[in-house]
């Protein structure tokens, strides 16, 4: 027979981040019942606001399968409201990514709709990849994102759109590579919602503007405006004013000198222009 042996405790088990949410139904059941209360109502206002933290969190429990969609539904239906009704099409678009994998099973690999991208390789390539897992690239927002990334198994999803388009558009690096580093640190990562959300930011998938490159900088002010985000995952920034903290290149001489915080990667035209000329190549 197969002999029963106690679970290793959490911290003992490596490459794994160290604040994971607890898991199971009681645990789901209670994070609904408190979001319900405090969040819901707010949701479609303050879901992309990156310091807010107001997502539901309960994706983890939705592929984990110790909540239904179904009931979700249901119950955002019962309490109405346009919070509601915005979870509702969330949840909705979770479901089509599955039937777009149902119909399609080779997309969790193949591009649903080719560029003909001549994605960059290389020793140069693989230099910033590595970079960028690691949240060191000179974007406070990106890093913030990685980092966070590895520390919960979870990243915000507004984080995950920026940071999926600056690897596969700014850096101009396969969307696979990004996809597989999600896959292995995401506590949420699924086939169907990675994946096509990965070809959906780089061009690849379902999205009816394909070329579109977010800009980290744009973005971080509109979403993280106090910079509330960043400091809480680049402690390296929290001292800055509000003014410098998604651009401390910005920073007088000596101040900037004595921070320890990496330059910029690459300058944000000159990717999107590599971008576009490698996509049009493809054509």
């Amino acid at each position: 027979g197969v002999r029963g042996e106690r679970l290793p405790a959490r911290e003992d088990v490596t490459g794994v981040s160290p604040a994971l949410p607890a898991g199971g139904e009681s645990e789901g059941r209670k994070r609904v019942s408190a979001y319900w209360r405090t969040g819901l109502d707010a949701y479609d206002d303050t879901r992309d606001d990156l310091a807010a933290d107001a997502t539901s969190r309960l994706s983890a429990h939705l592929h984990f399968g110790t909540l239904s969609p179904v009931e979700l539904v249901q119950r955002a239906r019962r309490h109405g409201g346009p919070g509601a009704e915005a979870l509702v099409r969330q949840l909705a678009w979770r479901d089509f990514h599955r039937q777009v994998l149902a119909a399609r099973p080779a997309v969790a690999r193949a591009d649903y709709r080719t560029k003909g991208d001549r994605w960059r390789t290389g020793r140069a390539a693989r230099a910033d990849v590595e970079a960028w897992r690691e949240g060191r690239t000179g974007y406070p927002v990106i890093d913030a994102a990685m980092r966070q990334l590895r520390h919960e198994g979870w990243m915000h999803n507004r984080a995950r759109l920026l940071t999926a388009s600056f690897l596969a558009k700014t850096l101009y690096v396969d969307w696979r590579i990004g996809a597989e580093h999600f896959l292995y640190w995401l506590v949420d990562g699924d086939i169907a919602n990675n994946q096509l959300n990965w070809q959906w930011v780089a061009g690849t998938g379902t999205d009816t503007r394909p070329n579109r490159v977010l800009n980290p900088i744009a973005q971080a002010r509109r979403y993280d405006p106090d910079g509330g985000y960043v400091r809480r995952w680049v402690p390296e920034l929290a001292g800055l004013a509000d003014r410098f903290v998604h651009e401390p290149w910005k920073l007088p001489g000596t101040e900037r000198a004595a921070l320890d915080y990496p330059e910029p990667m690459i300058d944000l035209a000159e990717g999107v222009d590599r971008f576009r000329r490698g996509r049009d190549r493809g054509k």
